[in-house]
C-alpha cells in the first residue's frame, strides 16, 4: 500500500462491542481526522483551524454533526432531495459535543476552529452521535490544536434495573433512564438526558457507572495520540499587565463591590457599566495625554495601536475584576449578587388563563425571568412527521422554546430559532414527556410553546414550569406536575458553594450550569456543563440534593399561587371551551373500506357534513376530531352506522331486499343483509314467502346465528314472539 494510504488504528470494547478508531487514510489535509467504526456505523470526524486573526479576544469554535441520508441507504423525503440546514437532532448532537470540548482548550488559544462529524454509514443499533463525540475528542487529541484532553462519552440506559451502554433503539423504548455522559479521567464534564421520575440517588449511581465506562475510551485515544499525535501549538503568552491590573484594582474594586450588591439586573448592569466607563476613560485619557514625540507615521500608528490595546486590556481586566468580586462575595460571605443565600429561590408568581383563546395558557414568573406558555390540542393530522436516518416516525408531543431579544432588553432583528433555542426546547420537552398521559387514554397531539418575556437566568426551566401549568389548564391529565431549576457552582479549589436558581451573571461567571427537572417522585430531565477541569462526586451529590429541595419548593409555590384556578395542581375537569373534541373507536380492519368508500367518497362526505376530521389507522383505530362534542357525536354515529356488526340475540328493523323460494333477504343496516328462512317467517307452516312478505317491507327480525363465513341468519318468528312476550 502506498505510504500516503498508511493508516493507524486502535480498537476498544464499548458496551461489549468493538469500536475502531482509524487515522491516516482519509481527510489528511485536516489538522486531525479520525474514522470511527462501530458495527456498521461509520463516522468521519475532522478538526481544522484557521490562521490566527490579530486582535481577536474570544474563541470561535464551531461543531457540526451531519447525517447523510445515503449513509442509511435512503433518499431524503419531500420536494428537495438534497440535505439542507441541520435538522434538530443534528443541532442537538452538535451542541453536546460543543459544550463538552469548549472548556478544554489552552488559555490564549483563539484561532477559529471547526469540528465536522459526517455520518458515512448508519446502523441504528450503533449510535452515530457517540461515534461522533469519540471521533471529535480523538481528532483534536492527535492534531496540533492545543486541546487539553482527551475525553470520552457513552450513552447509558437502565433497562429492567440493569445498566446498558450504547443501547439499541428497542432497549431505549423500555428504559427508565437515558443519559449521554461525557467525562475526563477525573470526573464527568457534561450530562444530557432524561428519566421516568427516577430518584436522585439512582441518577448519581448511573452517572458513576457511565464514568467508569468512559475511562477505556480515553486510554484508547491516548494510545492513538502517542503513535501519531502532532506537537501542540503553544499559544503566545499574554503580555504582563500586572501593573495595569493593580492600578485598575485600586480605582475600581471597592466601587464594583458596592455595585454588585444592587439586586435588580438592569440597575446593577448600569452601575457596573458606569464604573467601567469612568475608569476606562481615566486610564485611556492618561495614556493619550502623555507627552510623547511623534516623529513619523509609524510612530503615530504604534501610538494608536497602543491606545487600542490599552483600551481592550482595561475592559478585559474590569470584566474579570467584576467577576472576581462577585465570586469572592459568594465564597467568603455566602451572599449572592441579588442578596440571596446559596439555596434561596427567587419569588415566584403563577397565573393561568391570562389570555382567552389558547386551549391552555400560563404565565410563570420567577424573579426577573418570565415565560408565557401555551398548550394546543390537535388531532393525528397535526402530528409531526420526522424523516430520520432510522426511518419515518411521528411525534405526538412537541415543545418549542423562543427567546426574543426584548426579553433581555435588546433591539435586534428576529430570526429563526438558533441552536440554543432548539436545545432548550428539547430539554423542556424531555422533562415533560414522562408525565404525559398515555396516548390511548388522551389521544390528542399536543404542542406547547414557551415565549420568554423576561430573562435573567433559568428561562428554560421557566418553560418547564409554565408547560406544566399550561397543560393542566388545558385539561391534559398529567401523571404528575413537573418543575425545573438551574443550579450553579462557585469554587476556587478550596472553597466551594453550590447555588440554586442561578441568575444570568452567576451562569456567566460561575463554574457550572446544572439544570434539573422533575416531579415530587424524581428526575425527568437533566443537563450539566462545567467550566472547570474536574468536579468531584460529593459536589454532584450536594447539587442533586439541593436541586431536589429547590424543585419541591417551586412546585409548592406553583400550587399556592394558582390555587384558585388549579386546585392542588390538578388538571381542569373539562377541556377549554375553544379546545376541539376527540373520540376514538375501534372497528374490524376489514370494515375500513366501508368508512372510506369508493375513492374516499364516503369519508369525505362525513367530514364535510359534520366539520370533523376522521383519521383511520390500518389496525381499525378511528379517531374523530371536531370543533365541539356535538359534531364529534354526529360523526361517530355515522361511522358506527357504517361499520356496525350484527349481534346474536338482538332485534332489528330490517327491510326486505330480495325474495327467494327458501326465504327472504333483509337489510338490517346499510351494507349488511341476513336471511330469513321460510321456516322462520311465522308460526306454523308457510307455503310461500310471498304470502307473508313482499320486497320493500319493513319487518322486525331477530339475529339468531352468524356462521364462520359471516353469513347472518334472521328470524321474524322469534322477533314477533319476543314482542308479544314483552307486551304481556
Amino acid at each position: 500500500m502506498p505510504y500516503w494510504f498508511e493508516s493507524t488504528t486502535t480498537t476498544i470494547e464499548v458496551g461489549g462491542r468493538p469500536m475502531k478508531l482509524e487515522t491516516g487514510r482519509v481527510a489528511k489535509q485536516a489538522a486531525g481526522s479520525v474514522l470511527v467504526t462501530y458495527g456498521d456505523t461509520t463516522v468521519l470526524v475532522t478538526a481544522t483551524r484557521s490562521n490566527p486573526r490579530p486582535g481577536i479576544d474570544f474563541f470561535p469554535l464551531t461543531v457540526d454533526f451531519v447525517e447523510k441520508f445515503a449513509a442509511a441507504g435512503k433518499i431524503p423525503g419531500g420536494f428537495f432531495k438534497r440535505e439542507g440546514r441541520l435538522a434538530d437532532r443534528e443541532v442537538l448532537v452538535s451542541r453536546f459535543i460543543d459544550r463538552s470540548i469548549r472548556p478544554l482548550f489552552a488559555d490564549g488559544y483563539n484561532d477559529e476552529t471547526h469540528i465536522v462529524a459526517t455520518v458515512l454509514s448508519s446502523e441504528p443499533d450503533y449510535p452515530a452521535d457517540i461515534c461522533a463525540f469519540v471521533g471529535a475528542s480523538a481528532a483534536l487529541s492527535i492534531s496540533e490544536i492545543p486541546f487539553v484532553g482527551p475525553i470520552g462519552a457513552v450513552r447509558l440506559s437502565r433497562v429492567g434495573g440493569d445498566y446498558v451502554i450504547n443501547p439499541t433503539p428497542e432497549q431505549l423504548e423500555e428504559a427508565d433512564v437515558e443519559l449521554i455522559v461525557a467525562g475526563s479521567r477525573g470526573s464527568i464534564v457534561m450530562v444530557e438526558g432524561g428519566a421516568d421520575q427516577v430518584p436522585e440517588a439512582e441518577i448519581l449511581d448511573a452517572l458513576k457507572h457511565a464514568h467508569s465506562q468512559i475511562i477505556p475510551i480515553i486510554e484508547a485515544i491516548e494510545g492513538l495520540q502517542s503513535k501519531v499525535g502532532q506537537p501542540k501549538i503553544v499559544p503566545a503568552e499574554a503580555p504582563d499587565t500586572s501593573a495595569l491590573e493593580a492600578e485598575i484594582r485600586g480605582k475600581a474594586e471597592a466601587r464594583l463591590a458596592e455595585a454588585m450588591k444592587i439586586a435588580a439586573k438592569h440597575e446593577r448592569g448600569d452601575a457596573v457599566k458606569a464604573i467601567e466607563k469612568e475608569v476606562k476613560a481615566e486610564i485611556v485619557d492618561a495614556y493619550r495625554n502623555e507627552k510623547v514625540a511623534i516623529e513619523s507615521l509609524a510612530d503615530w500608528e504604534d501610538r494608536k495601536a497602543g491606545l487600542d490595546t490599552l483600551a481592550k486590556q482595561t475592559g478585559n481586566i474590569l470584566h474579570d475584576l467584576g467577576g472576581e468580586v462577585l465570586r469572592e462575595r459568594v465564597l467568603a460571605e455566602g451572599v449572592r449578587v441579588d442578596g440571596r443565600g446559596p439555596a434561596d429561590i427567587r419569588n415566584i408568581m403563577c397565573e393561568v388563563r391570562v389570555v382567552p383563546r389558547p386551549h391552555g395558557v400560563a404565565l410563570f414568573t420567577r424573579g426577573e425571568t418570565q415565560a408565557m406558555v401555551s398548550a394546543t390540542l390537535g388531532s393525528g393530522f397535526d402530528e409531526q412527521t420526522i424523516d430520520g436516518m432510522g426511518g419515518r416516525f411521528k411525534k405526538q408531543f412537541m415543545l418549542h422554546y423562543n427567546f426574543p431579544p426584548f426579553s433581555v432588553g435588546e433591539a435586534r432583528m428576529l430570526r429563526g430559532p438558533g441552536r440554543r433555542e432548539v436545545g432548550h426546547g428539547s430539554l423542556a420537552e424531555r422533562a415533560i414527556k414522562p408525565v404525559l398521559p398515555d396516548h390511548d387514554d388522551f389521544p390528542y397531539t399536543i404542542r406547547v410553546v414557551s415565549e420568554t418575556l423576561e430573562s435573567n437566568g433559568s428561562s428554560s426551566q421557566a418553560a418547564i414550569c409554565g408547560a406544566t401549568l399550561a397543560l393542566l389548564d388545558s385539561g391534559t391529565p398529567l401523571k404528575a406536575p413537573v418543575a425545573g431549576i438551574a443550579m450553579g457552582l462557585i469554587t476556587d479549589g478550596e472553597r466551594t458553594v453550590v447555588l440554586s436558581d442561578i441568575l444570568g451573571d452567576e451562569d456567566h461567571l460561575g463554574d457550572m450550569d446544572f439544570k434539573v427537572a422533575g416531579s415530587p417522585r424524581g428526575i425527568t430531565a437533566l443537563q450539566m456543563d462545567i467550566k472547570v477541569q474536574e468536579i468531584d462526586w460529593d459536589i454532584m451529590e450536594k447539587a442533586l440534593s439541593q436541586a431536589r429541595d429547590g424543585r419541591l419548593h417551586i412546585l409548592q409555590k406553583m400550587e399556592e399561587t394558582t390555587n384558585d384556578e388549579l386546585d392542588g395542581l390538578q388538571p381542569r375537569a373539562d377541556l377549554h371551551a375553544f379546545a376541539p373534541r376527540l373520540e376514538v373507536l375501534y372497528i374490524k380492519p376489514d370494515r375500513i373500506r366501508d368508512i372510506i368508500g369508493p375513492g374516499g367518497k364516503t369519508i369525505r362526505a362525513i367530514q364535510e357534513t359534520t366539520e370533523c376530521k376522521i383519521d383511520v389507522e390500518d389496525d381499525g383505530r378511528v379517531a374523530v376530531f371536531g370543533p365541539s362534542g356535538e359534531t364529534v357525536s354526529r360523526a361517530l354515529a355515522m361511522v358506527e352506522e357504517l361499520t356496525q356488526e350484527a349481534e346474536i340475540g338482538r332485534v332489528y328493523l330490517g327491510k326486505v331486499k330480495r325474495i327467494a323460494d327458501f326465504g327472504a333477504f333483509a337489510e338490517i343496516f346499510p351494507g349488511t343483509d341476513g336471511l330469513i328462512h321460510i321456516s322462520h317467517l311465522a308460526e306454523g307452516r308457510v307455503e310461500k314467502v310471498t304470502d307473508v312478505l313482499s320486497e320493500g317491507d319493513e319487518v322486525l327480525v331477530k339475529c339468531i346465528d352468524i356462521d364462520p363465513a359471516g353469513r347472518i341468519r334472521l328470524s321474524r318468528k322469534e322477533a314477533l314472539a319476543d314482542a308479544a312476550s314483552a307486551a304481556e
